[in-house]
């Protein structure tokens, strides 16, 4: 269940509006702001740090609405959507309701008003892999369910590559690629679909790092830093894997985690390159 921070009736003067005498004499809009988002860090470490602040998300509309005018009240309500996403890094779906209850109509009424809706995107890195049966099908195949998964749009997708077991290395060599997307879900509900898919294409639950039809590891979701005891990001291990960071660099190695491009790390990083060939014609 998704927690939730909320704002409710807070009451703007506003100049927004189609006719002349709505942006110069002006008139009261009312919004409310709700917030989806993880508040365990804060509520269990009583940490207002961690914590949205009520006071500043009614900032952030009265700015908004101040840098107006606006003709919609759409406008209005989806550029407060844009603020508190670009104002709060923990927020990952933010409805503001903006009602106006002088619009200028024949009509009888309460007031109009508008919802929008907004989640917030993740760049993100994948990587996959495969060392049982049709390899080169097995990946293909967790690519096009990528491709269909509600919420994530791929983006950029490398090179097979022919490498080295990691880990326990009595087992057949790996077929091993990367991608790059972008997604609205949160990063566990993420995690969750990756697992479903593994699942879907045969994978079965097995020794660590043991033989595998299908592997997909979340590498990273922007700059977000979780340690948690069912995900932890970025992936730990992802500087010191060559067949996670040859093909990552091959797609986003100006891409930066916790302050490292993915180009520089594989240039830090020891390895054979005979141990990591890409796949020709795959």
């Amino acid at each position: 269940m998704t927690d939730q921070v909320r704002v409710q009736n807070l009451c703007l003067h506003g100049f927004h509006g189609v006719l002349p005498q709505e942006t110069e004499l002006g008139q009261k809009f009312y919004v409310d702001i709700t917030c989806d988002l993880d508040l365990a860090p804060c509520a269990v470490e009583d940490d207002y740090t961690k914590a949205v602040c009520y006071g500043a998300l009614c900032d952030v509309a009265s700015d908004v609405s101040d840098a107006g005018p606006y003709q919609l009240i759409e406008t209005l309500g989806d550029r407060i959507c844009a603020a508190v996403l670009e104002r709060f890094d923990r927020v990952d779906h933010v409805s503001v309701t903006v009602r106006k209850p002088s619009a200028p109509l024949k009509a009888q009424f309460d007031h109009v008003s508008v919802t929008i809706n907004r989640k917030r995107r993740y760049r993100v890195g994948i990587s996959l892999g495969s060392n049982m049966g049709d390899k080169i099908a097995n990946l293909r195949t967790a690519l096009m369910r990528m491709n269909t998964l509600p919420g994530f749009e791929v983006d950029q997708v490398s090179s097979f590559y022919q490498t080295e077991p990691w880990g326990n290395t009595d087992q057949d060599w790996f077929l091993n690629a990367c991608l790059t997307g972008w997604t609205t879900l949160a990063p566990l509900d993420l995690l969750k679909a990756l697992k479903r898919t593994e699942v879907e294409l045969g994978r079965v639950p097995a020794v660590r790092w043991g033989p595998r039809a299908i592997d997909l590891d979340l590498l990273f979701s922007e700059d977000l830093e979780i340690d948690s005891k069912l995900l932890t990001l970025p992936h730990p291990e992802m500087f010191n894997r060559a067949f996670v960071l040859v093909p990552l660099a091959e797609i986003a190695g100006d891409h930066k985690v916790l302050g490292q491009s993915i180009a520089d790390g594989l240039k830090a990083l020891e390895y054979d390159p005979n141990e990591i060939v890409a796949l020709q014609d795959e």
